[in-house]
């Protein structure tokens, strides 16, 4: 009913998400307090001791106005580039410098998807898929016009990537971008039409040009033998992840029932990349990353399966649901020990990681949310957050619960560099490149129910039905 000075945030149930909503809040106050704290201090006293004691990294203001008629170096305040780079950028933008609103350069896991881009020869494993069915051609109309006035809104789905000539890559936000639909005809005896679709957009075959904002493709068709029109929405990793999905499909919403003016002031991702590069030292990154993987040698590869530069081809996959008695026990356990779900859940992994790799000091892949350190308003900004660091976990006589603590703490640590590169991560191990460090990935992930829309007609949008989506990585154990 009330809570207490001395209770204990996830003995009361608090998670990742709630974490950052809290930070959020104490950060309108002037606050600030490092997510590490929270995880190291869950008691609220104990918490409140730390408060005020962590320093926002200050984000450099954009120098490219309105009315520049040029862009100089002196004005890219979060990438280095000469003049002859800038203008070779210029050259790919429609409309020139005026239509450009910024320029700087990638996060860590940009540049690791842009890389798995450039080395795909035919499709991309990291272009997400969507599709939808609407009743009429009117209600497709209003929903695209709502979709490009959630473009407009927010500077990630106006941006474009540039690598060509320049010594590293560039993304570029464009003032407009118009998004791109292309109709096309199904066949009347092809089968069901969203299958056509399906086949001839699959991302293992079909690639998307990064130069072009929005990177973010939409094919409608007529469905066949039926008044019915399908749209299929593709969307680039490198602009968003699964929170931006949702961001997005509530403002697309709120557009739709005429709620727009309802919406907050949309939050640059630039303060992403400010906090990744001005915030994280690199020296820390490498110090707590050696310190953990310096003495392994041999990549953690569960059942042999050392592929990590698939396409995503020949994925066989499973859905489970927890019973709710176990999913109680689980969360009465956590609650018990004063640790965070994901902690008991990454542990068990471990678990799984460790049999079917046959090693006792086991290393994956954690997907992080990102947001615990992205700067004001991360809770509802858009863009690519999320960040896949290795954890390592000793999994030898200690008991579950001194285990359980252990994985915790460290998981409370890696925090703290959630936005180091996995390449810098991946250096300071001793496996040689290009052996991957790891082969498994897990991803924790807080679902609203909301957003998993299912196979049902969308409340408040009769005549919208959401048919599904589909998204990849390149690990071959996830």
């Amino acid at each position: 009913e009330r809570v207490g000075r001395h209770d204990n945030f996830f003995e009361l149930g608090g998670h990742s998400l709630l974490a950052v909503q809290l930070m959020e809040r104490l950060r309108r106050l002037s606050l600030g307090v490092e997510v590490r704290t929270l995880f190291a201090r869950p008691v609220l006293c104990d918490l409140a001791a730390s408060l005020g004691s962590h320093d926002e990294v200050a984000v450099p203001a954009n120098l490219i106005g309105e009315q520049s008629t040029a862009i100089t170096p002196q004005m890219l305040t979060l990438i280095d580039l000469t003049q002859q780079e800038i203008d070779r950028i210029v050259a790919t933008v429609p409309g020139g410098v005026a239509n450009i609103q910024d320029i700087y350069g990638l996060s860590p896991l940009q540049d690791g998807i842009l890389f798995h881009h450039l080395l795909a020869t035919k499709g991309d494993p990291y272009l997400l898929v969507s599709q939808m069915a609407f009743a009429e051609r009117g209600l497709l109309e209003r929903y695209l016009g709502a979709v490009q006035q959630v473009v407009d809104r927010h500077d990630i789905l106006r941006t474009a990537f540039v690598w060509e000539g320049l010594s590293s890559p560039a993304q570029v936000v464009w003032r407009k971008a118009a998004l791109e639909v292309r109709e096309v005809e199904l066949d009347e005896d092809g089968g069901p039409g969203s299958e056509q679709l399906k086949r001839r957009f699959d991302p293992r075959q079909y690639r998307i040009d990064l130069g072009r904002a929005p990177l973010m493709r939409v094919v409608i068709a007529r469905e066949p033998g039926s008044g019915r029109w399908l749209l299929l929405e593709l969307l680039h990793h490198l602009i968003g992840d699964h929170t931006t999905l949702e961001i997005m499909h509530a403002e697309v919403r709120a557009v739709l029932e005429r709620r727009a003016h309802e919406l907050a002031a949309p939050q640059p991702f630039r303060n992403l990349v400010a906090q990744a590069r001005l915030g994280g030292d690199a020296k820390a990154h490498e110090e707590f990353f050696q310190e953990q993987l310096a003495d392994i040698d041999e990549p953690t590869l569960p059942f042999g399966l050392s592929q990590v530069h698939g396409d995503g081809s020949g994925v066989g996959e499973a859905h489970r649901m927890l019973p709710q008695a176990l999913n109680d026990r689980l969360r009465a356990q956590a609650r018990r020990l004063g640790v965070s779900l994901a902690s008991l859940c990454h542990l068990a992994w471990g678990q799984v990681v460790a049999r079917s790799s046959g090693r006792e000091q086991v290393v994956f892949g954690t997907v992080l949310f990102g947001r615990m350190h992205a700067g004001a308003g991360a809770d509802r900004a858009m863009g690519l957050f999320i960040n896949t660091l290795p954890v390592r976990l000793d999994l030898d006589g200690t008991g579950v619960e001194e285990s359980l603590r252990l994985t915790h703490a460290r998981l409370a640590e890696l925090l703290a560099h959630e936005h180091a590169s996995l390449a810098l991560a991946q250096r300071c191990s001793g496996v040689a490149a290009p052996a991957p460090l790891f082969g498994a990935l897990l991803n924790y992930r807080h679902n609203t129910p909301a957003a998993m829309a299912g196979s049902r007609t969308d409340d408040g949008l009769s005549g919208v039905e959401w048919l599904g989506s589909e998204e990849r990585t390149n690990y071959p154990l996830t």
